[in-house]
């Protein structure tokens, strides 16, 4: 399996080891205030929010930590102004880079990007570089343990879906930006899903093996790290042996 199912797979694990560390709660914060910034503190009047929470919950995080994140953006609590800012980037083998921020100090966070690409094996890009390699897609992650492939097939296509595919554990199920919730509220009517979320899909991949592969999963857990780092984006493809054999 290549392509974006197995770069939304990959993803998916990394979160699980970030929740570990606290670090997704940050993130899921942040998403939370912007959504509410933007859309309004109603999830069920603003999509983007009622997938933020959402995704929230999925990691467990309190009631009162969402809550408190909707009433920041929504400037009935005072919190810190965030800013939307992204970064395009090179890795290794010539790998794309989408970087996407969400920070209170532009300076600051443009030095650490760029310090950690430079250590890395990767560079900063001029904008534009990379950006036009990507489309925004809505992504849904469901486990194959919780329903039969036909069955879901049969929801999705019902609601507008685009495609599906599948990896070992999982079906990555992808949609227009504009139809994600409807899918993921289709498929959720049924069952339990994985996680939700608009993402940026390659049109093209560059395949990677072995120590480029490692450089490229060293590269992403550093850029990461960045406390105002949100996601990361990339048109790498790797076996999943490679994976399996990185241990950081």
């Amino acid at each position: 399996m290549s392509g974006h199912s197995k770069w939304a797979s990959i993803k998916h694990k990394k979160a699980a080891t970030d929740a570990k560390r606290g670090k997704i709660f940050t993130r899921m914060i942040k998403e939370i205030m912007i959504a509410a910034k933007q859309g309004g503190g109603d999830p069920d009047a603003n999509p983007s929010l009622r997938t933020a929470v959402d995704n929230a919950k999925g990691v467990n995080m309190p009631n009162d930590n969402i809550k408190k994140a909707i009433l920041r953006g929504t400037g009935e609590l005072e919190g810190v102004n965030y800013e939307d800012i992204s970064y395009e980037a090179y890795g290794p083998g010539g790998v794309a880079i989408l970087i996407e921020c969400l920070t209170d100090n532009n300076n600051r966070t443009v030095a650490e990007v760029r310090h950690i690409l430079g250590k890395y094996n990767g560079n900063l890009g001029e904008s534009g570089c990379v950006g036009w390699m990507f489309t925004k897609k809505g992504v849904v992650i469901v486990g194959k343990e919780k329903i039969e492939e036909d069955n879901l097939l049969e929801i999705i296509l019902e609601n507008g879906a685009e495609d599906m595919t599948e990896d070992d554990d999982n079906f990555i199920v992808t949609t227009t930006p504009e139809t994600l919730t409807q899918v993921t509220d289709a498929i959720k009517t049924t069952i339990e899903i994985v996680s939700s979320e608009v993402a940026m899909e390659p049109s093209t991949y560059v395949k990677l093996e072995e120590k480029q592969a490692h450089q490229m999963l060293k590269l992403l857990d550093k850029i990461e790290e960045i406390d105002d780092v949100q996601n990361v984006w990339t048109n790498f493809d790797i076996d999943l042996k490679d994976v399996e054999s990185y241990n950081g």
